[in-house]
């Protein structure tokens, strides 16, 4: 349809966390209980990234994360890097298609923060090191560390004002920002969650039964993005990753896009979105109207949730479709999700992984041309 794209976001992109090989898992189960040191843990790690780094490579992905390999969950490193956060259990639970829950921890405000270290630049050094294509480092969105206990999950006093509590954090993402941009960082990508849970109704009942308001709680998490943004150098792609909740093949919420998508399209200062496409979950591609002409859509066509492998006509149908509200030109696609939010995984195999990347990669150079 159209010549391929040389900058991220790529036509085949990923979202960013990988299946932890088995050696991995048991070095975290054995470094928590003391039985290893840092530095066996870290060579453990480092060897892993290597080789998930060669393996990404060798499918033809350009865009390459170590990952997620040195984190328990997609935001657990934030947490332990900033002073002031603890864990607490959420006021939210994932479920699945048999209505089975399952409860899950998440931040939780007990102090001024304040960063103690860098968030991801350790993390950046060694994947910049043991790759020659575009690095990419995923963060958990702002709203990340508010939206799961909502008020309760704020103890001081100073930040009963969201507001107050959005700016000490976004001042912590522009200096591991500017830092990651020091270092070569190119490519960040914030995950995004709450947003995307606000579009299910039954999830908006909740919240607003606990006293908050959830249109100003969407204005918020996109003013925070932004707030996050500022300065961010010239020369670094950020991109925004929309997810319903991704743990073990549950999920939290279920709707389509209409309800956030003009506010969140248009005044996010993103260079692109990646938006769960995968199930009659995330609705249709009609929201998508509202994309301004200088954004892209990367859409999660293929699961992670699941083992059963898309198949190729349908991938490029659906891109087909879309091309009814964006043009083919600002279009891409990716997998729904990471493969592995947490150390644990989804319920696919690496077998399974690498079939999905390989398809995306094998699909997306049929519909852009290379």
């Amino acid at each position: 349809m159209t010549s391929s794209r040389v900058g991220p976001p790529f036509r085949a992109d990923q979202v960013g966390s990988l299946l932890r090989p088995e050696e991995l898992k048991k070095a975290f189960r054995e470094f928590g209980a003391g039985k290893i040191s840092p530095e066996q843990f870290q060579e453990i790690q480092d060897r892993a990234i290597t080789n998930v780094v060669a393996l990404q490579e060798s499918i033809g992905l350009q865009s390459i994360t170590d990952g997620e390999f040195r984190r328990a969950s997609y935001w657990a490193h934030f947490v332990d890097a900033v002073e002031g956060f603890a864990v607490k259990e959420a006021l939210f639970h994932f479920r699945d298609e048999a209505g089975a829950i399952m409860n899950f921890s998440c931040p939780h405000t007990a102090g001024r923060l304040r960063q103690r270290r860098g968030i991801s630049t350790e993390e950046f050094k060694y994947l910049r090191g043991v790759t020659g294509r575009t690095p990419k480092i995923t963060m958990p969105s702002p709203s990340t560390m508010h939206f799961w206990r909502g008020r309760a999950g704020l103890e001081p006093a100073e930040y009963q004002d969201i507001e107050v509590f959005f700016a000490d954090l976004s001042r912590v993402y522009r200096e591991e920002i500017a830092a990651l941009a020091e270092l070569g960082a190119r490519y960040i990508q914030l995950d995004e969650v709450p947003l995307a849970m606000l579009c299910d109704p039954q999830v908006r009942e909740t919240v607003q039964s606990r006293g908050e308001d959830c249109e100003r709680l969407v204005d918020s998490y996109i003013a925070a993005i932004n707030s996050a943004l500022v300065g961010r150098p010239a020369g670094v792609t950020a991109v925004m990753h929309l997810c319903r909740g991704n743990y073990k093949g549950k999920w939290m919420s279920e709707g389509g896009y209409e309800s956030v998508a003009e506010r969140l399209f248009a005044n996010a200062e993103v260079d692109a979105f990646f938006l769960e496409y995968d199930s009659p979950r995330a609705g249709d591609f009609t929201p998508l109207r509202f994309l301004p002409a200088n954004k892209m859509a990367v859409r999660g066509l293929i699961s992670t949730k699941t083992p059963q492998l898309e198949i190729k006509d349908a991938i490029k149908r659906r891109v087909e479709e879309a091309t009814r509200f964006v043009a083919v030109e600002r279009l891409a696609i990716s997998p729904q999700c990471g493969f592995a939010s947490t150390v644990g995984g989804n319920p696919v195999t690496e077998d399974d992984e690498k079939r999905k990347l390989g398809l995306l990669v094998e699909t997306a150079g049929e519909i852009w041309k290379r």
